[in-house]
C-alpha cells in the first residue's frame, strides 16, 4: 500500500484528538499515512485503550471527518512503526474501518519517546491510579537514565533523581509526595493493584501495603478473600511494620483483618457539584453552596449534643 505524505502545521486543524501537551508545541512537520498493520503499540504502555462510550464518539467523529490531528511514531528497526501519542486515534480508525493513520515520524531515543508518550496521554480524563502510577514510574525511569548519562559523579546523579521527581510532579501538576506515592504502587501485585483501581483499597493503606514483601501480598490476598475485608489504614500501617521485623505471617495477619474497622473519617472527602446542584439554587456559588453546607452541618451537631445531653 502507498503511503502520502504532506507539509501542514498542525495548528492549522480542528484538533478532536490531540492533548494539551501536543497543541502547545505548535508542531510542523510531514504527514505520512501509515498502515494500521504498520503500526505497533508503545513497548509496556501503561493506558489502557477502551471501546467505551468516549472511544464511540471518537469513531463517530472520524467516520465523519477522518483523523483530524496526526499520531506520533518512531521508526522500528524493521521499517515498521511504534507508536509514541495516537494509541486511540489508531483503535478509533480501526473502529471507523479506515486502513490507514495519518501520523508524524520522529528521530526519538527510548527515553524521549517515553518521555513524549507519557505526558501526551497524561491529559486524558478517567485515568485509573495503576496506570498514572505506572507512567510516573516509566518517565521518571527515563529522566533518570537521561541524567545519569550526563552527570559523571554520583551526587551530580542524585540530584537529578530529586530534580527527575520534581519535574515528575511539575509536568503532571502533582505535589512530589503524590508522585513517590504513585510510585510506589508499581509495587503492589496486579490483583491489589485492581483493587485500587475499583476503590475497594483506598490510595492510603494501598501505599502501606506496597511494602509488603510478595509473598506477603500473596497471604494478604487470601486473607482479603476469606474475611471478605480489605485492609484500613491502620491495618496496613500495623503489617508494614510487623514485615520490617519479620513477624507477618499467617496469624499475625489473620489477627490484624479480623479485627473490627474503626470507622476513619478521610481528610480528601469530595462532594460532586452534580449531587450537590439539586439541594441550591442556580444562581448560589460555591461559596454560598459551602456556607450553607457548614451552617446545617453546625446545626445538626447542635441537635446531636442535646439530645446526648438530655
Amino acid at each position: 500500500m502507498k503511503s502520502s505524505a504532506k507539509n501542514i502545521s498542525l495548528t492549522s486543524l480542528d484538533d478532536l484528538f490531540s492533548t494539551e501537551e501536543e497543541r502547545s508545541k505548535n508542531v510542523v512537520g510531514t504527514i505520512v499515512n501509515i498502515p494500521l498493520s504498520q503500526l505497533h503499540d508503545f513497548p509496556n504502555h501503561p493506558f489502557k485503550v477502551r471501546d467505551d462510550e468516549k472511544m464511540e464518539e471518537t469513531v463517530e467523529s472520524v467516520k465523519a471527518y477522518g483523523v483530524l490531528v496526526p499520531a506520533i511514531v518512531r521508526q522500528r528497526p524493521d521499517g515498521e512503526y511504534e507508536i509514541v501519542s495516537g494509541h486511540r486515534r489508531k483503535r478509533a480508525s480501526e473502529l471507523a474501518g479506515l486502513s490507514e493513520l495519518p501520523a508524524i515520524v520522529r528521530d526519538l531515543d527510548d527515553d524521549a519517546a517515553t518521555i513524549i508518550m507519557v505526558d501526551s496521554n497524561l491529559q486524558r480524563e478517567n485515568i485509573l491510579p495503576s496506570e498514572r502510577a505506572a507512567a510516573y514510574k516509566m518517565k521518571l525511569e527515563a529522566i533518570k537514565r537521561q541524567g545519569e548519562r550526563r552527570d559523571l559523579t554520583s551526587a551530580q546523579v542524585g540530584q537529578k533523581l530529586k530534580w527527575a521527581v520534581e519535574r515528575v510532579a511539575e509536568d503532571a501538576g502533582e505535589s512530589r509526595s503524590q508522585v513517590q506515592r504513585y510510585v510506589r504502587l508499581t509495587e503492589l501485585q496486579p490483583e491489589l493493584q485492581d483493587m485500587v483501581d475499583t476503590g475497594k483499597i483506598a490510595m492510603t493503606p494501598a501505599v502501606e501495603i506496597s511494602y509488603l514483601k510478595p509473598k506477603e501480598q500473596e497471604l494478604l490476598l487470601e486473607t482479603i478473600d476469606s474475611e471478605q475485608a480489605t485492609p484500613s489504614l491502620s491495618q496496613a500501617q500495623r503489617m508494614k511494620k510487623l514485615s520490617q521485623v519479620g513477624g507477618l505471617n499467617e496469624d499475625t495477619m489473620l489477627s490484624i483483618m479480623s479485627e473490627q474497622k474503626k470507622p476513619e473519617l478521610s481528610s480528601n472527602i469530595t462532594l460532586s457539584g452534580e449531587k450537590l446542584k439539586k439541594y441550591f439554587p442556580k444562581s448560589y456559588t460555591p461559596a454560598q453552596i459551602e456556607n450553607t453546607i457548614f451552617k446545617l452541618l453546625d446545626s445538626w451537631l447542635l441537635k446531636r449534643q442535646r439530645d446526648q445531653s438530655r
